[in-house]
């Protein structure tokens, strides 16, 4: 029986058990299509990153010994889109079955179900065999619950697969070390260099620029820093457990004007291409700790570890749980239109100049970045989520549906009203000066609500609450800063509803 494996550009598992064996009669392919460089405006690095991966992966499967077929971008036989590659290839080679890897976008399981619905000819579809849990392991551990804590999946997951666990009790007495995980970087706690790679992608941006894929963005394309192979990824998550763990819960949540990575591990694109598993991840770091105790405190590696087996996998399992409606949640109505320089970076608030060209320049932003500066600064202008849904699958390398949509349009922006986050993640300027440096540097005054050289910050985040308070107000989250809310004077509101309008209204000029 002749078969046909399709891979998905973010199954690169070369531990999959599909691997075991070499079958002359089975093929693999792989596509670089513009079905998938233009669902969304990309990153350069985003696209270069993925099929500078792809092909390094189909080289080591042809170097075992089996056979593979890739079509580049400009490939004369790609049609470009996904199911008509298949079918070609199905009708080439005479293929009597054709199996794939479960994808992990809900529009691409759609496409290839349908698809297969046609064939004539027997289709399988398989388990990735990446993630800790099953797809759809949230829906029924969260089966009749009314919240879905990430805490609590994330305590039943220590427990299931006994992490950080001593007869069944948390170790070290605490779930959780959040609150040890928020300290400011102030410059005088050394950071290693990071590890960078050297990979040369000229030849794919050129490419890409060929095929006249439109992207956004900034690429080194001889020194492409990510790792585009698994011995790179390794090299990376080794670097990572010998050089950064040792600070990194403290400073997970720090931000500053002199540090892109700070002591974050540079591992995600890596792992949401499959190149390396969540499971070595967590035991590596976990056996660094081990032979470095007390130098690495439990909360540095605790901080790491709910990042993957509690946030990561739980916002897959939201993902699938929620999906396809998740989709369209607007939950707080929001309908403006993203500024300008979320595309361009030139803005005079000193914070999101940071951020945003932190994300041209590189690909990346960390989590705090994402959620307590752009995100923050999203939901309070009252950006329409479609939109900055968009900006953040687009811009991030390691951006993929089923982990940017939950976070984005769930933690970042609330439009779920609360399915994932329990409360608005919004704030003033007072918690980008407690967290960052940003401020100091700053045209804008974080002190000030609304001057003319006021944080913008200040006056959106109190008009936020002031506008939103129908939805928002019976959140046991948010009820103090409602009292606060409810005693400032009238003139006060008023003042600060007209500054927070006038912003709004004229966003790239800030």
């Amino acid at each position: 029986m002749k078969k046909l494996r399709l891979i998905l550009g973010d199954q690169l598992n070369s531990e999959h058990s599909w691997y075991t064996e070499n079958s002359e009669n089975t093929t693999y392919c792989l596509f670089e299509m513009r079905q998938e460089t233009d669902y969304v405006k990309h990153h350069i690095q985003k696209i270069t990153g993925f099929f500078a991966a792809m092909r390094n992966f189909a080289k080591d499967l042809k170097s075992k010994g089996h056979s593979v077929i890739y079509y580049t971008l400009n490939d004369t036989q790609n049609t470009q889109e996904l199911t008509k590659n298949i079918n070609q290839l199905l009708d080439l080679h005479k293929i009597d079955c054709f199996e794939y890897q479960a994808p992990d976008e809900y529009r691409l399981t759609a496409q290839l179900e349908k698809f297969c619905s046609t064939l004539s000819i027997p289709t399988n579809c398989y388990s990735t065999e990446h993630f800790y849990t099953e797809k759809n392991e949230l829906a029924h551990f969260f089966k009749g619950k009314k919240q879905f804590l990430m805490e609590s999946f994330y305590r039943n997951m220590r427990k299931k697969h006994q992490i950080l666990m001593v007869n069944q009790q948390p170790e070290g007495g605490k779930w959780n070390y959040d609150a040890s995980n928020r300290k400011k970087w102030k410059g005088d706690v050394l950071i290693p260099p990071a590890l960078n790679f050297d990979n040369d992608v000229s030849a794919i941006v050129r490419e890409i620029s060929a095929a006249g894929v439109s992207t956004l963005g900034k690429i080194n394309e001889t020194y492409f820093e990510y790792p585009i192979s698994r011995t790179q990824a390794l090299a990376q998550l080794n670097y990572f457990c010998e050089h950064l763990l040792v600070h990194f819960g403290d400073y997970q949540d720090a931000m500053h004007t002199d540090q892109v990575f700070l002591y974050h591990s540079k591992l995600s694109f890596a792992m949401n291409t499959k190149m390396i598993s969540p499971k070595e991840v967590v035991e590596t770091a976990l056996a660094t700790y081990r032979e470095r105790e007390p130098e690495i405190a439990i909360s540095q590696v605790e901080g790491f570890i709910r990042q993957i087996i509690g946030w990561r996998e739980y916002m897959r399992g939201m993902y699938w749980m929620l999906m396809p409606n998740y989709k369209k949640e607007n939950f707080l109505n929001n309908t403006n239109k993203l500024p300008d320089f979320f595309w361009t970076g030139k803005t005079k608030m000193n914070c999101l100049k940071n951020a945003v060209n932190n994300s041209l320049d590189n690909g990346y932003a960390h989590h705090i970045q994402r959620l307590m500066i752009t995100g923050n600064f999203a939901l309070l202008t009252q950006i329409n989520p479609d939109e900055i849904d968009a900006w953040y699958l687009g811009i991030y390398v390691d951006a993929i549906e089923w982990v940017q949509l939950p976070n984005t349009r769930g933690m970042s922006q609330f439009a779920d009203g609360g399915k994932i986050a329990t409360k608005p993640y919004v704030s003033s300027g007072s918690y980008i000066s407690k967290m960052s440096n940003y401020c100091d540097s700053c045209v804008y005054k974080k002190t000030k609500k609304i001057e003319e050289d006021a944080c913008p910050f200040n006056a959106l985040y109190w008009n936020f609450l002031d506008e939103k308070q129908d939805k928002l107000a019976s959140n046991f989250r948010m009820k103090m800063m409602y009292s606060l809310l409810n005693k400032m004077p009238a003139e006060d509101r008023a003042n600060i509803k007209q500054k927070a309008n006038h912003i709004i209204n004229n966003l790239d000029a800030y």
